[in-house]
Formats: structure tokens, sequence, C-alpha cells
């Protein structure tokens, strides 16, 4: 007997479609894919290696807390990267609030424009209002005093 395992082209655009309408369905549920492992899958992984370990021969106490240890490690180190961008968040709002009032030159493409900032935002990426235009941050090449 001779099996054809190939699929046809029509075959392979149907499964193409139902992969693609089944991972817009796992994004649009608020799960997003990631190429990098954070707490919860270390944590997953250690639940594993403690449900399928081998009943005679059990993980020891000095791999279970240096395993342990580095789950610690890890949520901290997940804190302070949080802890960081809502300080960088703060320091760039802080930077654009206290440009208010004075004159900048900022750089637009091939151009420069020059003017007092009327109004700021706040926020992740702070923007700063020009001559009733608002510009990211980067784009101030120059801040001149009042």
């Amino acid at each position: 007997m001779n099996i054809d395992t190939t699929m046809s082209a029509q075959d392979k655009i149907q499964l193409d479609n139902t992969v693609n309408m089944f991972n817009k369905q796992l994004n649009a549920n608020g799960r997003q894919p990631s190429h990098e492992l954070g707490k919860d899958d270390f944590l997953k992984i250690l639940i594993a290696q403690m449900s399928n370990q081998d009943p005679t021969s059990p993980l020891e106490n000095t791999e279970f807390i240096a395993q342990m240890a580095q789950f610690s490690s890890l949520e901290q180190m997940t804190n302070m990267s949080k802890s960081f961008e809502r300080l960088t968040t703060m320091i760039n709002s802080t930077e654009a609030q206290s440009t208010l009032g004075r004159t900048v030159e900022i750089d637009v493409g091939d151009t420069v424009t020059q003017g007092v900032v009327e109004a700021m935002t706040r926020g992740e990426n702070p923007q700063v209002k020009v001559n009733g235009v608002f510009y990211d941050m980067n784009k101030i090449r120059a801040v001149y005093g009042y």
C-alpha cells in the first residue's frame, strides 16, 4: 500500500489560514507571543520538574533551594526593570516640563525650526508643543534660557 503524504496547494492554504486565525484569536484574548522566558515560565518548568520527578530519586534539597533562589532573583530583576521603566518615564516627563516657556531648536528632518515651548505632554514618550505643533522630545537639538 502506498500512501501519499504530500499536501496540495489548496490544502496548504487552508491549513495556513486556520493556523493564522487560531493565532489571531490567541492574541485577541491578550496572549502575546514572546521569545523570552519570564518568571511564570520558570515557575511552570519548576512545577513540571517536581511533578515528573522520579519518586525513588527526588530532587535534592540543595537543588530545590538553588532553583527557588534563581526564581526569586528573576522575580526581583523583573520588579527592578518595571521600577526603572517608571523612573525613566518620570525623568522624561520632568525634562519635558523643564522646557516650558523656553526657546528650543527642533530637528524636523532636513530643516530646523525654532520656537517657544507652549505646552507639553507627560508619559512614556513626552512631547512639546512649539508653534502649535507637538514634537517628540528626542527632536529637540537645543534649549535656550528665558
